[in-house]
């Protein structure tokens, strides 16, 4: 019988007993299943490395879940819409639809090779009909709500694509903005465009995130950046003409350092100014095309001038790049003795400079550097000499023309989208009835065939455009713009809940009972796009009193990227590896063994082939079993020591697995294993430890490596299925196995030191002497005592130590002095019973008799012996 491990050769198999059995679709009965998601797939073509971990992690977790009796959820599907299909079909002569249905079948092939354990009979694909009408129901749910709005706007535009882009897929390169899919250099155009309002979920959007504790603090962090909630002041600042200029500040006590106004090109004024204006409309465009990086500190002066509203001082109002539409009010006042940018704006084009704060000290640097700390203000009349916060809190409660105000960086989802694949929005314009939704018997307006074209298909198609109003019944026009793809993805989850239902998007009542997810795995770089956005959905769905929850995943697991010579795995760069390539277990189980998953790790074939002969070890170990048998039926100490640290391994895996810590899981069934073969090595197993040994492994392996475990469990004879065993149970307490390792690994590196510092060639025995009784309680009595007591006093007044007072005077003092680096330790007992049993280990390894006992009162090695630090003697 060979003893050598083909994942091929046995992956068929299992796979059809898996679906033969059915194992892993959710029980109708389920009451509350643990939901286990990762994000779904672009339909780009091919499985790559990213896909791979996401889902090995989602997959491993799952069946644990499951091996732990749990009903899980564990679906898979497609989000299938988006601009890169098309551009795709473009190239190919194609249609979209049939690109990326020939791109599922694909991925679905190899997902299926991996060996993922998904409910298959839940799969959605976001680009068909019965799933984008759900998508047109909620838009039509949400627009009777308020919560969607049509208006003409700025917007980011790429010129590649052909389409509008969120801010959130706008990214910066250097010193330009571009589009986030093909690296294009933005541009900016007023276009009428469809919002969703998240805006009004700003403050529940923000606050939430204290809330979701078992989401990485990285991925809050990004979201809180996001969205940007800024509390300060709103100044008003009046114009000759009777109008006025709200500016927001964060620091209104710096109000009389203002030394000029500055506006955002794209501000209201500025729109009123240069419509009158065409030198003052051409400077405007001229620094309107650059981003802030681009332009340094470039400003167009407008001319008018603006009334301070305390020292009635006539400021200067500039149009500067520097002031951002979408933060704020899109208008600042200048305070450059106390703002970095205003200061460098003031430098610029030559404007005063004025301190109003000064440090506590009195020293400053101003005008030079601007200060940006607290201090105490001067030059601003009845308030000088206050401290700047006080200040601050002064001037909101006295003066008129300042007004508490909260400010947001996030702004409405633009979901307009000019091209063809992606769901109809399903509104009608009609010239006398305005914007109308499509009645929801009439969902879904469906695309119609794709047209080669450019720009966007759907606007180039007559039939699909000209219709008749639903209210008045006169000619109209659809809405020729598509819905942004993140749309798709703001409720998936839902829908694999009741993929088949027909009359709704999904099953309110199972969504109550299952939601939220248990654990979501996916990257970090969806922080501002998907996982905001999701979130925004389940709190609207919430208020249309479709949902009872308000967060959507409890748990977020944000996988890391795998690279290649220290880039990203990508197709553009050449450096992908394919997932068939070393095998798809031997991937699986790298992918997992490598790294913790929020970390980045390196892809290397030395390491891969760590998990290979992994695979292999555990393979040979169990043919050999099988082949051979043991036959030893009568216990021996070591025989306790492995079946206890075949105990202390399930608790250390059981753990790295709740945890997510895989790498560490995989560290841990390799010790085993070696331990294992070292214990058949070193003479006759005893043959239940031995197989409840190699059947512990099996089960434990089997989450990472499916195949593996269910070929060992079976040559095994484990009952069943490994997949829908039981996840195996340490026999006896394991609450303390990192401590009883601990005790075993530091006396065998003392033992290994002495041998090489005395130069012993070959010891003949080894003699581990315990530390007494007493030395234990003293230690216990030590470390939980508070810091400043007089704990020599306190311990020899303990009527339980049994020892001479200077013994203890002396050991207590000793402790004393290291009290914070005082560890738990085992108790007397069992530090003496684990020395006992791993005796063999130091046999095994250094040929020598062992010798394990109690240091007594007389005994000259007594005084050596400390609790966790056997005394050793070697001969």
């Amino acid at each position: 019988m060979t003893r050598h491990y083909d994942h091929e050769e046995v992956r068929e198999f299992w796979q059809y007993v898996w679906d033969r059995d059915d194992v892993f679709a959710l029980p109708e009965d389920a009451d509350d299943p643990t939901y286990v998601l990762g994000m779904f797939p672009y339909t780009s073509g091919d499985v790559h490395m990213g896909h791979v971990r996401n889902y090995a992690i989602t997959d491993a977790y799952a069946r644990y879940r499951r091996m732990q009796g749990d009903d899980v959820l564990h679906p898979m599907g497609w989000d299938a819409f988006g601009l890169p299909a098309e551009n795709a079909a473009l190239e190919r002569y194609t249609d979209p639809e049939s690109w990326t249905q020939a791109c599922i079948s694909r991925m679905r092939e190899q997902l299926e090779e991996l060996g993922f354990g998904y409910d298959w009979s839940r799969e959605i694909t976001t680009c068909e009909p019965e799933y984008y009408r759900w998508n047109q129901w909620l838009f039509t749910r949400f627009y009777e709500a308020g919560l969607v709005e049509y208006e003409a706007a700025m917007v980011n535009w790429c010129p590649d694509c052909e389409t509008v882009l969120a801010d959130a897929q706008v990214e910066t390169d250097d010193t330009q903005q571009v589009c986030w899919r093909c690296e294009t250099p933005v541009e900016r155009r007023e276009l009428d465009q469809w919002f969703f309002t998240i805006t009004d979920y700003a403050d529940e959007l923000y606050e939430g995130l204290e809330d979701l504790e078992e989401w990485p603090e990285g991925v809050r962090e990004i979201q809180r950046n996001w969205i940007g909630r800024r509390e300060g002041a709103e100044i008003t600042f009046s114009l000759p003409d009777g109008d006025e200029v709200n500016v927001f500040s964060t620091r209104p006590e710096t109000v009389y350092g203002a030394t000029f106004l500055a506006l955002s090109p794209g501000h209201d004024l500025v729109s009123d100014l240069v419509a009158t204006d065409d030198d003052l409309a051409d400077a405007v465009d001229a620094v309107r095309e650059q981003t802030p990086g681009e332009a340094g500190y470039d400003g167009v002066d407008t001319g008018i001038r603006a009334t301070h509203p305390l020292t009635g001082d006539e400021l200067p109002v500039y149009v500067a790049p520097y002031v951002l539409e979408d933060v704020g009010t899109g208008a600042v006042m200048g305070v450059p003795a106390h703002n970095e940018r205003d200061h460098a704006f003031a430098r610029e084009h030559d404007l005063p400079i004025s301190g109003v704060i000064v440090p506590d000290d009195g020293e400053t640097d101003l005008p030079d550097e601007p200060y940006t700390g607290e201090g105490i203000l001067e030059g601003s009349g009845e308030y000088d000499g206050l401290e700047s916060a006080v200040a601050g809190r002064r001037m909101l409660e006295e003066v008129d023309a300042i007004e508490p105000a909260t400010t947001y960086r996030l702004r409405d989802w633009l979901i307009s989208r000019q091209r063809y694949w992606g769901t109809p929005i399903p509104i009608v314009h009609c010239e006398d009835c305005g914007h109308v939704p499509v009645p929801d018997d009439d969902l879904p307006v469906e695309l119609p065939e794709f047209v080669h074209t450019t720009g966007n298909p759907l606007a180039e198609q007559e039939s699909f455009v000209e219709t008749t109003c639903p209210e008045c019944g006169g000619p109209a026009r659809r809405e020729t713009d598509t819905m942004d793809t993140f749309v798709d993805s703001s409720w998936y989850f839902l829908r694999y809940l009741s993929p088949d239902l027909e009359d709704a998007p999904f099953d309110a009542g199972l969504a109550d009972d299952w939601l939220p997810v248990d654990v979501y795995v996916g990257g970090d770089e969806h922080a501002t796009l998907h996982l905001l956005y999701v979130r925004f959905f389940t709190k609207a769905l919430a208020d249309l009193g479709l949902l009872e929850v308000r967060e959507p995943v409890e748990r977020l697991v944000s996988q890391g990227t795998v690279l290649y010579d220290g880039e990203k795995m990508s197709a553009s760069k050449g450096n992908v590896v394919a997932p068939q390539e070393y095998g798809a277990e031997t991937t699986r189980l790298f992918v997992l063994s490598a790294a913790h998953p929020e970390q980045d790790f390196e892809w290397t074939a030395n390491n891969v082939r760590g998990a290979y002969d992994l695979q292999q070890t555990l393979y040979a170990m169990v043919m050999s079993f099988v082949d051979e048998g043991v036959s030893r039926s009568e216990r021996a100490p070591r025989d306790a020591y492995v079946d206890g640290e075949i105990d202390r391994t399930i608790a250390a895996v059981t753990e790295e697995y709740e945890r997510f810590r895989f790498h560490r899981a995989v560290a841990e069934i390799r010790g085993l294993a070696q331990l294992l073969r070292r214990y058949r090595e070193h003479g006759t197993p005893h043959g239940d430890v031995y197989r409840r040994g190699l059947l512990t492994l099996a089960a434990l392996v089997s989450p990472m490596a499916p195949h593996l475990g269910e070929e060992l469990w079976n040559r095994l004879r484990g009952d069943g299925l490994v997949v829908e065993a039981a996840w195996p149970e340490p026999r006896r307490d394991a609450s303390a196995y990192r401590l009883e390792r601990r005790l075993v690994e530091t006396t065998l590196e003392d033992v290994r030191d002495i041998v090489d510092v005395v130069d012993i060639d070959d010891p003949e025995r080894i003699e581990l002497v315990a530390a007494e009784t007493w030395k234990h309680r003293v230690y216990d009595r030590v470390r939980n005592t508070e810091r400043d007591a007089d704990v020599v006093d306190r311990v020899l007044d303990d009527g339980t130590i049994d020892a001479a007072d200077d013994d203890v005077a002396a050991f207590t003092a000793e402790l004393a002095d290291r009290r914070a680096e005082l560890d738990p330790l085992l108790d007397a007992e069992r530090e003496l019973a684990v020395l006992e049993r791993a005796s063999w280990l130091f046999d095994d390894e250094f040929g020598a008799d062992v010798t394990v006992r109690r240091a007594t009162d007389d005994d000259d090695l007594a005084r050596k012996a400390s609790p966790g630090k056997p005394a050793i003697r070697i001969s």
